[in-house]
């Protein structure tokens, strides 16, 4: 047998060696490595609500399984799931779409894949706000285009202007990513906001892919706004959403997409040759969880809202550490550039990664580094855990650097 040893970075392609391994993912499995390790982690790393999947979902769910409906579906998901999001749309978002204009995928992060893959390509431009979601930037690599970031800051509450949007257009730009309520800032665009910027795209053949995954955890005032409702830009707008975060269902991997049908279609055509369709029960309770109950979400909202209102307080009483309040998601994204530079336990923290490191190994918190959200002087952290847990994880924080 041969002794040599094959470099794979030498025959791995361009767009794999351009992407970065998501670093919420990486830090997460860290975590749970050190759980079963035995160390008494807490984490804040993950984007998962800690509630369980909503009974009635569940028991839609093994229905499916025992009247054996465990076989392929359509591609682009089961009449009925599309009739359910298209009655979603219409009751929560107030939008009209049909049912041809829906496709369901494995998750929101395929869905958002499909969009990319369908529309961008080398040469072209994607612009994406900063902070952002990890997996933005990488999916537009992915693709062969090129991410152009703009920075946002807490002063403007993490919002693109209207003047950065129209400065960071070039002949090459194909997309804008716009992500409602905000991972990881909890940030919420206006009606007034949103409007405006879709003033400055108008008169533009560019596209605009709305994340709004978020869409029904907001709190106070934040109402989200879809651009997919001004009427002048309905078929520019590609909207993507799921089941994961509202009714906790992150597991069961059910996103979908709506927009233009021949957009649709070519999203079909990705998906066709690279999973095909979406689990066949996660279907059907998916079915379940639009159109039954919503108090249970309400419900959830307000337990988020609670936990939302004890970090921003306990955080911004931290020395170093400086919170804006998040208006929906459940993140809080604090700056710690009053920490940075300093040197504690014989660690100098230079960067939020230096930052997150020294939480998860001397103190068992886990968090998420922002470089990875494209702001290296903040850390995302996930209150989608118990009071007592967040209290534990806040305590920790204190003491790390006090």
């Amino acid at each position: 047998m041969s002794t040599n040893s094959i470099s794979g970075e030498k025959y791995l392609s361009r767009r794999v060696l351009s992407m970065q391994e998501s670093q919420t993912m990486r830090i997460t499995g860290l975590a749970k490595q050190m759980q079963a390790e035995g160390k008494d982690i807490v984490s804040l790393s993950a984007g998962e609500p800690d509630f369980p999947t909503p009974d009635f979902v569940c028991e839609a769910g093994i229905e499916a399984i025992r009247s054996g409906f465990t076989r392929y579906t359509a591609n682009a998901g089961i009449p009925e799931l599309k009739e359910a999001i298209v009655e979603k749309f219409r009751r929560d978002n107030q939008i009209e779409f049909k049912p041809s204009e829906i496709i369901v995928s494995n998750g929101g992060k395929q869905t958002l894949a499909n969009a990319m893959l369908a529309l961008c390509e080398e040469g072209d431009e994607v612009i994406v706000p900063a902070p952002f979601w990890v997996s933005f930037p990488e999916m537009a690599r992915l693709c062969g285009a090129e991410p152009v970031i703009v920075r946002t800051t807490m002063e403007t509450g993490y919002k693109m202007t209207p003047e950065q949007l129209g400065a960071a257009i070039t002949e090459k730009t194909k997309m804008l990513v716009l992500n409602s309520p905000s991972n990881p800032s909890g940030a919420v665009y206006s009606e007034a906001e949103v409007r405006s910027l879709m003033n400055v795209l108008e008169q533009r053949e560019i596209f605009v892919l709305s994340d709004e995954m978020y869409d029904r955890i907001v709190y106070g005032d934040a109402r989200p706004f879809s651009p997919a409702r001004i009427p002048s830009m309905k078929d520019r707008v590609i909207v993507s959403n799921g089941v994961s975060k509202t009714y906790s269902m992150t597991g069961w991997r059910i996103g979908y997409l709506a927009g233009p049908k021949w957009l649709i279609d070519a999203c079909g055509k990705v998906q066709s040759q690279t999973t095909s369709n979406a689990n066949s029960i996660a279907q059907k309770a998916a079915v379940a969880a639009l159109l039954g109950d919503q108090s249970i979400v309400e419900k959830r909202r307000l337990e988020f809202e609670k936990r939302r209102d004890f970090m921003y307080n306990a955080l911004n009483d931290i020395p170093g550490i400086e919170a804006a309040l998040p208006e929906g998601a459940f993140y809080i994204f604090p700056s710690v550039k009053g920490v940075l530079g300093k040197t504690f336990n014989g660690k100098t923290l230079r960067d939020s990664t230096d930052a997150a490191e020294y939480l998860l190994a001397e103190h068992y918190v886990a968090t998420v580094p922002g470089d990875a959200f494209g702001a290296p002087e903040n850390l995302r952290l996930s209150y989608a855990a118990s009071i007592s847990e967040l209290e534990e994880a806040v305590g920790r924080i204190r003491k790390a650097f006090a």
